[in-house]
C-alpha cells in the first residue's frame, strides 16, 4: 500500500492540488456571442444585441440588458442586410418582424462602416 492510500487517514499527498497552486490573478472571463447572419464568434462587446421584448416588438438593445429573446450581429453592413434578407434575425428571435421593424434596422445597418472602407 502506497503512502498516500492509508486507511482512512488523510496524507498530504493524496490532499486536492488547489492547495499547492500560486495566487496568480485568473484572467477576466470575456463572454463570446456568435452572429446569426456570418457565424463568427467573437466577445459580446464587440456584436450587436437585437432583442425581442416580452410584448413582441424588435428593437436595438445596445445596453446589452434588456429583458427578452436576444440575437446578436457584427458590426457590419453584410451581415445586417444578409440577417433580413435571409430572415435569420426572424429564426433567432422566434419571431416574424415586421416591415416597419426590418426598416428601421436597416435604416441603423446604413449607418454601420463598411469593412475595407478607410475610417
Amino acid at each position: 500500500m502506497s503512502s498516500h492510500q492509508t486507511r482512512g487517514a488523510l496524507v498530504p499527498e493524496a490532499m486536492s492540488t488547489t492547495a499547492k497552486v500560486a495566487n496568480k490573478p485568473r484572467p477576466r472571463h470575456i463572454p463570446q456571442r456568435t452572429c446569426v447572419a456570418c457565424r463568427r464568434t467573437t466577445a459580446k462587446r464587440e456584436l450587436v444585441r437585437i432583442v425581442r421584448t416580452p410584448q413582441g416588438t424588435v428593437e436595438i438593445d445596445p445596453s446589452g440588458k434588456t429583458s427578452g429573446r436576444g440575437a446578436y450581429l457584427c458590426q457590419a453592413q453584410q451581415c445586417w442586410q444578409l440577417a433580413l434578407k435571409k430572415d435569420r434575425l426572424d429564426y433567432a428571435l422566434k419571431a416574424k418582424l415586421t416591415p416597419q421593424e426590418k426598416e428601421a434596422l436597416l435604416e441603423y445597418a446604413h449607418s454601420l462602416p463598411i469593412p475595407g472602407e478607410g475610417a
